[in-house]
């Protein structure tokens, strides 16, 4: 599947511009041509002189290989994308000639990006900074970014400020709009229908009573619900919350009238 993505038509076109760089014949065998690394070599020391300070004879196979990583380090001192970059072996061992014709373009590409004339490869974009005034810099921070969603057909009334609590409410359930911070909102459920009666500030305790059981309206000396019902008890002789409270039965208490004058039944 490699081989099949190798192009012949880049192969001489890569021919032509190596050639006509270095002056030397490269050979009938493209690849071959390229295996001992000395043209590549002078390739790189056209492009950016001193590159490669010593190339070696191709006497031994150590040297060639030694030509082949002193071409790739120099290839990426001059700006070559390390991702582009075939490895020694994909041309010494002839076992990734697509790659090695790759990294070849991508050298083309930054010859001419640099200023060569080259006739293949692209031309890189160069880097355009840009510097904004500090005061733009301060606005931006106030706007609420695209990534972050849009806020269209959502209701922001009743939020002031980053961090304060908006109050939802449900048309549906009759509720009225709230108009202050004092309105209980829907994230804590909903009051519908419960008397709010006696609630004056966070915290204060709600008066319940239930007219069905005859109660009236409370104050604060009733007992509440949350205590039982005190319905049907007497609280006579109950003046001060804590005092005891007498309870008697007039079937066992009688009258002054039943005692003798020693206090005891005759």
């Amino acid at each position: 599947q490699l081989a099949q993505k190798y192009d012949p038509q880049h192969e001489r076109e890569l021919r032509a511009w190596i050639e006509g760089t270095t002056g030397r014949r490269i050979g009938d065998n493209f690849m071959d041509g390229l295996k001992d690394g000395v043209i590549l070599c002078e390739l790189i020391n056209k492009l950016q002189p001193g590159s490669v300070p010593k190339v070696n004879e191709p006497v031994q196979n150590w040297h060639k290989l030694e030509n082949i990583g002193n071409f790739l380090r120099a290839i990426t001192r001059y700006g070559v994308k390390p991702h582009d970059i075939f490895e020694a072996n994909d041309l010494f061992e002839n076992t990734n000639h697509t790659q090695v014709q790759s990294t070849l373009i991508a050298l083309a590409s930054q010859a001419k990006t640099k200023g060569n004339n080259v006739g293949l490869g692209v031309k890189y974009a160069e880097k355009q900074q840009r510097r904004f005034h500090p005061e733009k810099l301060r606005e931006g921070r106030n706007i609420i970014g695209l990534q972050m969603g849009t806020n269209k057909f959502a209701s922001q009334q009743g939020m002031t400020a980053y961090g304060t609590r908006r109050h939802l409410y449900d048309p549906k359930l009759g509720t009225d709009q709230p108009l202050d911070q004092a309105t209980i909102s829907l994230q804590m459920g909903t009051n519908k229908g419960a008397s709010q009666a006696g609630m004056t500030a966070p915290g204060t305790k709600r008066q319940i009573f239930e007219p069905a059981l005859g109660m009236e309206h409370c104050d604060t000396m009733t007992i509440g619900l949350q205590m039982g019902s005190n319905k049907g008890a007497s609280q006579q002789g109950m003046t001060v919350y804590g005092l005891p409270r007498q309870v008697y039965d007039p079937k066992y208490c009688g009258g002054p009238e039943l005692l003798g004058h020693d206090g005891y039944d005759g």
